[in-house]
């Protein structure tokens, strides 16, 4: 399989991680009330820019987006899932914010989200955002050598959707590595048992999107970027860049 990667790949893909987790933690840390998205885009940005890396979504351009993402990082706001804009909206008390960031190093990426309340969290929201986390968990838990893609799908999304969660449709993780977004596809739904057999050096980003109320719908914001969830509830994103070794899975976004 030619996506496989070697140890030293993958070494060089944990520092690209850690430079990812890092602009993730300055950004939450200077996440508040009375701040701005775009505030939170230069705190990811100048610490990509220190560590020597370069911001993996600004200026990315797929097929089916009709504008370059005008961001470094993604800022998606209560009913915002995935791929908001970091633009001039003030964070109030209370709202959810999910954060993705990806950035490259030497030319290779790292990718990895996390959410969070801003202020004083309702418990409905913290419940959803301990879930989001958990699904992570568990996809982690079963990206390991022999298990079918099937299982680590199953893992991330039945106990999610059985505790009442939606999970954003048409949309799941992906490998990664000389590009941001590489085969094979990583569903959060599937299986056990199905899919492709997972092996050591397979790199992937695992990444659960959970919206509260039980439905998967989105729709496309003005922006033609932002995703909403169609019943208007909360969302919550979290994301790591994984290596499935012989020794067991492999965090590679932390600091």
């Amino acid at each position: 399989m030619s996506m496989l990667k070697s140890p030293d790949q993958i070494a060089m893909m944990r520092e690209a991680g850690r430079i990812v987790a890092n602009a993730l933690s300055a950004v939450r840390k200077h996440s508040a009330v009375g701040i701005s998205l775009e505030e939170l885009d230069d705190v990811a940005a100048a610490v990509i820019s220190d560590a020597g890396a370069k911001p993996a979504f600004l200026d990315y351009h797929p097929r089916w987006a009709a504008v370059p993402f005008p961001g470094v990082i993604c800022t998606s706001v209560n009913d915002a899932v995935v791929h908001g804009i970091p633009n001039g909206y003030v964070l109030e008390d209370g709202d959810l914010l999910s954060v993705d960031c990806g950035a490259f190093l030497e030319g290779w990426c790292g990718d990895a989200a996390v959410s969070f309340v801003v202020g004083t969290a309702d418990p409905g929201d913290q419940e959803l955002v301990e879930a989001t986390e958990a699904a992570l968990a568990r996809g982690i838990e079963a990206a390991r050598v022999g298990n079918k893609m099937g299982d680590l799908a199953y893992a991330i999304g039945g106990e999610a959707k059985r505790a009442g969660f939606g999970l954003l449709a048409d949309h799941g993780g992906h490998g990664i590595g000389r590009t941001m977004h590489a085969e094979p596809p990583v569903p959060n739904l599937g299986r056990p048992g199905r899919g492709m057999k997972l092996e050591a050096g397979l790199v992937i980003a695992i990444e659960p999107m959970l919206i509260l109320g039980g439905k998967d719908d989105y729709y496309h914001d003005e922006d033609e970027w932002t995703l909403r969830s169609a019943n208007g509830r909360r969302a919550a994103h979290s994301e790591h860049t994984i290596a499935i070794t012989a020794e067991g899975p492999l965090i590679l976004t932390l600091p």
